[in-house]
Formats: structure tokens, sequence, C-alpha cells
């Protein structure tokens, strides 16, 4: 059993438990920043380093997240932890910054810029001198906006570091100004070429939640020399390219293409959709040797030839994140399977340059065993790979933590670097040089950068990590990991019918017991409550709540096998699973039975509700944000319909229409279903709740669940009275719809909450 306590209370900088009110709790607990970016370049020596790191928290005040670099100096030192760190300079914020990357040596940046006052996009190179090109990309007008973010976007140097490759938004036609009929004095428009007229109208599909302004992408090179830029012919027409570095020697383009025929499914948190890994040949204008009757050579980069298209990958399978070895003779990546779960355990495949050969190196886990329960990340780190291109290390869900896995590419074996650690979530930003930059965290320890030398192979363990910028641990929180067996289903003993799950419960460590439960199912379904520092689940921790956090069967983690055991199953494993949670903290934990509420979204929303109609007497309160209400009505709106087939163990294809059957059997699984059995809002509360996962959110289930009497603590001013079960729903849109890839189809804005403060996550009641 995982455990952890406030160490360290007498450094904190700051008392949260003298803070009044749940607002200002949050205000407080939300300035730790987390780092989303490190970049490390080698000084004169090569014993002495330069560490960037770039940061962001929230700015609550001026209602928008604040973005800071950071720069230190890490020094090779003798000593047993080998390194020494100091700050070189002062935090400074970071203005109107979409993306930046590093060149291999360090010496020069790329910084993608938005102009505040054109709007336009800027991509500028910076060097010791200064900034030495500055370009705007939209006045050349070449393509659309550039992908900063999401599962197309990069920005890679060449290794002469001479060029600049990116992904953005094929360029369209233009809508025309309005008629002269319709603006007085206004002249007539030029005249359309035949083959744009019109197609300014045309319908074009996106990738769905959060890529809804992703459609088709193109790569596109600037040669910082000859000052040109170049938009890559030769991707077959029914791909869409992203994630895209140089191939070794610089004569070609490796990327990740996705099929988009029939049509575009949703690609946000689905690691199941069709991509293949490509090579573009620049050399000779061809895309390898696969597509197509013959060869195209003397074509420049941005000719429109008969082309080929050389597959590195498995024709028929999921693949992600292409990393290029130090010495440019092997490429790993991620590899899944097509259709399914939305996310699964993956296969670590390694491709050797020259002779195309591709390995497993760590193939699909079922069963998880003590050491190793497989790879779940979404994506590899960005340099993982150590100088003797043998080794890589990346971060991945191990059960409920995050955990560092060194591999070994010869010999098909996995390190885990942070097993036993009192942090629960460790993420690798950089590995260069063999210096590992890393962030760890845990539910009472807010994110803390760390730097470590990896040893030579076979002498990893221990690692030494060097703080390099340490938080202190939050007083008022301590955390477990609970171990929950599900008993024997009555048809027999299976893998999936008695694998254990976990739940990680957040407990107040001042109080008097038995405290308050917010019980907090994760969305998903396919997802995981890692033991990372969560502001919002310590604020409740700090007001008097214990938080369960419960990672039932089908989570990331553990095992293909218990991701597979919810298929078919959903509405009925995972609700049974989060019960049988509940009922064991309460069983084995100070915690009050008679003071339950509910706090999800999403999937974990759905589970809430299945919850409240089947114990309405269990849960004074449930407060949820974009809940699975109806799983049919999603057939005609999410942009994954084929997930509404998958979770209930039905066929899917892109010709399906839906029968009756299916429908009613999506149907019954859906908490509309017995919504008559849950009970409405008491007779004269506020027709709009709090916001969701801000300070008043706190303040409001304070106000849902009071403490026992004759308890006094801050925040609950409203006296206590007698509660029935009250839901509080998502988005302020006529369609209540959610799960991976539904929230954004609602087009919607949050609304207001109660004190119209226009926070952004507000709650309608429905």
């Amino acid at each position: 059993m995982a455990t952890g306590t406030e160490k360290g209370v007498e450094h904190v900088p700051f008392l949260i438990q003298a803070v009044h009110g749940p607002a200002a709790c949050y205000r407080e607990l939300s300035r730790f920043p987390a780092v989303t970016r490190a970049a490390l370049r080698a000084a004169a020596g090569g014993q002495t380093f330069l560490l960037y790191t770039e940061c962001s928290r929230p700015d609550l005040a001026r209602r928008r997240l604040l973005r800071f670099g950071r720069h230190y100096s890490l020094r090779r030192t003798a000593g047993r932890e080998g390194l020494a760190v100091s700050r070189t300079a002062l935090s400074a914020e970071i203005h109107s910054q979409l993306l930046s990357q590093d060149s291999p040596t360090g010496q020069r940046r790329a910084v993608l810029k938005r102009c505040p006052r054109q709007g336009h996009e800027l991509l500028e190179v910076w060097d010791s001198g200064g900034c030495s090109h500055s370009v705007d990309l939209t006045a050349l007008g070449k393509h659309e906006d550039v992908y900063t973010e999401g599962p197309f976007a990069c920005l890679a140097w060449s290794h002469s570091e001479t060029r600049l490759l990116y992904v953005a938004e094929k360029s369209r036609p233009k809508r025309q100004p309005p008629c002269p009929w319709d603006v007085p004095g206004a002249a007539w428009p030029a005249a359309e070429d035949e083959d744009e007229e019109g197609k300014q109208f045309v319908y074009h599909e996106d990738w769905g939640e959060a890529l809804s302004t992703r459609s088709m992408p193109v790569l596109c090179v600037l040669d910082l020399e000859g000052l040109s830029l170049s938009v890559l012919q030769g991707v077959p027409e029914d791909l869409c390219p992203g994630q895209a570095l140089w191939s070794p020697d610089d004569r070609g383009v490796v990327f990740v293409g996705w099929w988009h025929k029939p049509f575009r499914l949703g690609l946000n948190a689905c690691s199941n959709r069709r991509s293949g890994i490509f090579h573009l040949d620049l050399a000779s204008g061809c895309c390898g040797e696969r597509w197509g009757p013959g060869g195209c050579p003397g074509h420049p980069w941005d000719a429109d030839p008969l082309l080929f298209t050389e597959l590195l990958s498995a024709e028929n399978g999921s693949v992600c994140s292409p990393r290029l070895s130090p010495d440019g003779q092997h490429l790993l990546y991620l590899e899944g399977v097509v259709g399914g779960p939305h996310r699964q355990c993956l296969r670590l495949r390694m491709l050797t340059w020259q002779t195309r050969q591709t390995v497993t190196v760590l193939d699909v886990v079922q069963e998880p065993t003590e050491a190793f329960t497989g790879l779940y990340a979404e994506v590899l780190p960005p340099r993982c790979w150590a100088a003797d291109s043998r080794r890589a290390v990346l971060g991945t869900p191990q059960r409920s933590r995050t955990d560092l896995l060194l591999v070994d590419t010869e010999t098909c074996t996995v390190t885990n670097l942070t097993a036993g650690s009192s942090e629960g979530c460790w993420e690798l930003l950089t590995l260069q040089w063999d210096l590992l930059v890393a962030t760890c965290s845990a539910p009472h320890h807010p994110p803390c950068l760390v730097v470590a030398v990896l040893p030579p192979a076979g002498q990893e363990l221990p690692l030494g990590w060097v703080p390099v910028e340490d938080t202190p641990t939050v007083p008022g929180v301590t955390w477990k990991t609970l171990t929950v067996q599900p008993p024997c289903s009555g048809q027999g003993p299976t893998a999936q019918d008695t694998q254990a799950f976990e739940a990680l419960l957040l407990s107040p460590s001042d109080g008097t017991p038995p405290h308050p439960l917010v019980v907090c199912p994760h969305g998903g379904p396919h997802a995981v409550f890692d033991a990372r520092w969560r502001p919002s689940m310590a604020a409740l921790c700090q007001l008097g709540f214990a938080v369960l956090l419960v990672n039932y069967r089908g989570s990331l983690g553990f095992g293909q096998a218990s991701i597979s055991s919810l298929l078919s199953r959903v509405g009925e494993q995972d609700v049974a699973d989060t019960q049988l949670a509940v009922e064991q903290a309460l069983h084995r934990e100070p915690l009050d039975p008679h003071r339950l509420a509910l706090l999800a979204g999403s999937h974990g929303a759905f589970i809430a509700l299945h919850l409240l109609t089947r114990e309405p007497e269990r849960y004074q309160a449930c407060a949820l944000r974009s809940p699975v209400c109806n799983l049919p009505a999603l057939l005609g709106t999410s942009d994954i319909p084929d997930w509404r087939y998958t979770s209930l163990g039905l066929p899917y294809s892109f010709e399906r229409v839906p029968c009756a059957d299916e429908v009613a059997t999506m149907l019954l699984r859906s908490p509309i279903a017995q919504a008559a059995q849950a009970a409405v809002v008491p007779r004269g509360w506020p027709r709009t709740g709090w916001c969701g996962d801000r300070g008043r959110c706190l303040q409001e289930l304070c106000a849902l669940a009071p403490p026992a009497p004759g308890a006094a603590q801050a925040g609950w001013d409203r006296p206590a009275q007698p509660l029935v079960p009250t839901v509080v729903l998502g988005y302020a849109s006529p369609r209540v719809t959610a799960g991976p890839g539904d929230h954004t189809r609602t087009r919607g804005r949050w609304s207001q909450c109660s004190q119209g403060h226009g926070c952004g996550l507000g709650f309608d009641v429905k």
C-alpha cells in the first residue's frame, strides 16, 4: 500500500489553513507552476550545461494562463549525484509564443509567435547575436495557421540546422467580398478561376474534439539559407501528415500519416486510428517505392509529380511518435491495433534505417507483473534516446502511478527508474548528453523539477536525482493507494472477473473523523487517475473532505486484459467497480457513510449518474461536467460513433446504420433510462450552480455536504439541512454530450456561475 505524508510542512511559505474560504484556498494551491518544456545546451568543455525551461500556471486574477521561462546552470561534479545546479537568471514572462524548438546543438532556437496587432504568425530564429531570421508566414500565404498542439503538430530542425520543418493547415480559397449590391460603393469582385469558383463554400471535415480547426495538414519547410518557404508535395491525398522529422542525412522527411477515408473519426485521446510511418525522399522529389507506377527524379519540393510512398511501418496498424536515435541508425515508435478500445496497451517497435527491418522491443502486456504492466503513453518524449543509441527512457502509467522506464533495445528489457519513490507521477522532459530532466509530483506534493546523470548500461540503479526547483509539501493532505479485489461472478472465475483494481484515497490530516467523502471515477473510460498533484483535489482535502479517485477495471496501466474486460460491460462493470471501491473505503477508513458526494466528468459522470439512479439515498450531492446521459443520441452528434458500438460489444463499420436492437441496447445502458429515480434540485435553490473545478465549486460543494454537527471548518456558510440527491450537469447547450471526442461537438460555451463572474466553468442545472 503506497502512502504519502506531509513532510517539510515547516518550510511552507504560506499557511493555507489561515486562508478564508474555498476560493482563496484554490487560488493559493494553483500558484505552483507546471514545467511544460525543457532544453539543454552544452557549454565549452562539455562539463557545464545550460538548462532552459518553460512553465505555466493559472493567472486567476486576469483569467488567463501565465507562461514564463527559467534558466539554470548544470555542472558535472565528482560526487555521488554528479551534478551541481544553480539558477542563472530571473524568471521572465513569455509573450505571444505559440511554439518553440531548440536546434540539435542548442545554439539556435526557433520560435513561432502571433503578432498581437495584426494576428499574423511569425517564425523567428534566435541565436547568441539576437534574432537572425523573422518570417511572416501569414503574409506569404502559402498555408493557413500552423499546428501548435495536438497529434499533428511538430517543429523540427534539420541536422545541418539550416532548415525548419513544421505542419500547417492547407491553404484554401478565400471567401469573396460582398457583392456591390450588398455594399454601396463596393467594386465588382475579380473574376474567379473556374476551378476555384465556389470552393470557398465546400464543407471540410475536421478531426473532432480539440481539433475542430484541423482538417487537411500539409508539411512545410523553411530554408534559412535560401530564404524560401515550400509546401511539400508528394503526400498521398488520402493521408493527413503530422509528427514529422528529418531523415538521418537530411535528404528526406519521416512523418506519421493518418488515413481519412471514407471519413474522419475523432483523433483526440484515440490511439486506435489507422496510421503509418512514411518516408518522403526530398532528393528525388518522391515518396518512396510503394505507391504509383514509376520514379520521378528531378522535381522541386513543391512540384506535383506522380509519386510513390514508402511505408515504413505495418500497413494496418496505428502508430505514433517516431524518434530517431542519435547515431541515425534506429527509429523508435509506438504501435497499436486499429479499432477496439480508444486507448490501449501499445507495442514499442524499432526500425533499423539502413535495412528497413523492424523488431518488437516491448510487446503488449495482457496480464501485468509486479515489474512491468505495459506501455500506455500517448506519445514518447521528444528526446528519449541515451547517447549510446541503445537505451531509451519514457514515462507511462504503471497501475496508479506514472513511472519512468529505461528500455534496452538490444536485450528488450525494462528497468523502472522511479519504482518505490514517494512521488507518484514522473514525467521526462528531455534526455540529452545522458542528462535526464524530469518533473515529479504527488497528491500532496506540487511538481518538482529534477535532473540526474544516466549511468552506463547495467548500472542505472539507484539513480541520484538532484532537485532544480524544489516545492514544499502541502500541509493538510495525506494519500494512499487502496487495492480492491472484486468478487468472483457466478459464471466461474476468469481474468477479468478476478483482477484487482485500485483507488487513490486523499484524506485530510486535520479535523475530526469521520470525514465526508467525494467520489471521483475518471473519464475516458480508458484513462487513469495517477498519483499526481491536482490542486482542486488538494483543496478539497484542506477543506475537510476525503477524495476517492477510482481506477475501475478498464483503466490504463493494469494490462490489456483489464482494458478489454470493459468492452460490452460499460454501464455495468465500471459502475459496480466504483461502488465496490466506495464500500471498501468506507469499511477500511474513517469516513462518514452519510455524507457522500459524486464529482466527475465525461464517462466518469456517466458512471456517477448510474450510481445516483441505483442508490439515490446513498449520495447526497452530485456535480457533473459534460456527462454522457444518452448513448444513442450521440450516434449523430459525436465524432467517435465507433465507440458507441465498441463499448457495448457491437460491431462497427463506416457503412453501418444503427438498427432498432442496437439503439435499444444503447438506451438501456444509458443513465437517462433510469432518470425518474434521481431527485431534482431542492426547492428554493438557484437554478445555476457554481463553477466546475475552481474555488467557487468548492464553496458550493461545502454547502451541499456540510460537516458533522459541531465541527468547525472554514467555508461552510450554509446551515445544515436535509439533503436529497442533487444533479448539476455540464454544458450550457441544448445537447448534453460527453465522452472522448464528444465535448466540442456541442460547439457551446460554458455558462456563467451563479455569481455571474464569467469564470468559464459554470453549470446549468438540468
